[in-house]
C-alpha cells in the first residue's frame, strides 16, 4: 500500500519535472533574447532544464519499478520520461554537432596578421581559454587548417559592396563598409538567444588590382567555445562572395 502511494507520488513528479525541464530552459533563453539577463545567465537556464530532466528520468525510473509491483498507472511517468527524454536527446544532438571543433572563439583566415577592427571593439578578455596568442594560433591552426585566404576576381571596391549586400541579406548589423580602404565590419546574430558575433572582412588588391585578397575574421562577445560557428559562417560567407 505504501509503494503504490509513493508509486503515484513519484509519477505526478516524474511528470512535472519533464514537463519544468524545456520550460525553465524556454524562459532562460528567451529572457537572454531580448537582453532581460544576460546572455551566459540565460544559457545557464539550459543547463539547468537538463538537471531537471535528469531528476524526472530518476524519479520516473523509480515510478515504473513501483507501479510494475503494485499494478498502478504509470500514464503520469511514462509522459514526464517521454518529455525529458526528448529534452535530453535534443541537448545531446547539439553538443555532438559541435563535437570535435577547438575551444576557441576567435577564428580568422590569416592567424599571422589578423584583420583587425576599427568600428567594433575586440572583446577584453579575447584570450579566454587561450590565455596567449601562441596558444590561440597553434589551436586555431590544428583545429581549422583548411580555413585560408581567398582571391577573387574582382576589385576592393565591388568586394565590399557585394559583402554589404550579402551581409544585409544575412541580417547582420552593419558597423562600417568602406569600400576605398577594403574594411567591412558588421555583427551577427546567433541562435534563438541571440548571441552576438562581431565580423570583419579585409579587401587587398592584388598587384594588377583587378583581383583581391580576402581575409575575415569572426568573433564571439561571450563563451569560451563558439561550436565551429565562427568558422562556418566565415567559410560560408566567402563562398556566397564568391559566387555573388
Amino acid at each position: 500500500m505504501a509503494e503504490g502511494k509513493w508509486a503515484r507520488r513519484l509519477s505526478k513528479a516524474t511528470l512535472i519535472f519533464g514537463i519544468a525541464a524545456p520550460l525553465v530552459a524556454m524562459v532562460g533563453v528567451t529572457l537572454a533574447r531580448y537582453d532581460i539577463i544576460g546572455k551566459l545567465a540565460g544559457f545557464s537556464g539550459i543547463l539547468a532544464g537538463a538537471l531537471i530532466a535528469i531528476a524526472a528520468i530518476l524519479t520516473g525510473a523509480i515510478a515504473l519499478v513501483l507501479s510494475v509491483k503494485n499494478g498502478g498507472s504509470k500514464k503520469a511517468a511514462l509522459v514526464g520520461l517521454l518529455v525529458a527524454l526528448i529534452y535530453i536527446s535534443f541537448l545531446g544532438s547539439r553538443a555532438a554537432a559541435g563535437g570535435g571543433v577547438p575551444a576557441i572563439h576567435d577564428i580568422t583566415t590569416d592567424l599571422a596578421y589578423p584583420p583587425q577592427f576599427s568600428s567594433l571593439s575586440l572583446r577584453p578578455d579575447n584570450l579566454a581559454g587561450v590565455d596567449t596568442l601562441e596558444n590561440w594560433r597553434m589551436i586555431h591552426a590544428k583545429g581549422y587548417p583548411d580555413l585560408k585566404s581567398v582571391t577573387i576576381a574582382r576589385p576592393v571596391a565591388k568586394i565590399i559592396a557585394d559583402a554589404e549586400e550579402i551581409a544585409g541579406q544575412l541580417g547582420w548589423d552593419i558597423a562600417v563598409a568602406d569600400a576605398a580602404a577594403g574594411h567591412f565590419e558588421a555583427t551577427a546574430s546567433v541562435s534563438y538567444i541571440r548571441f552576438k558575433d562581431d565580423v570583419i572582412l579585409r579587401a587587398v588588391p592584388t598587384d594588377d588590382g583587378r583581383s583581391s585578397i580576402i581575409d575575415m575574421r569572426s568573433v564571439s562577445r561571450v563563451g569560451v567555445s563558439d561550436l565551429g560557428v565562427n568558422a562556418k559562417r566565415i567559410q560560408s560567407f566567402l563562398d556566397s562572395l564568391a559566387e555573388n
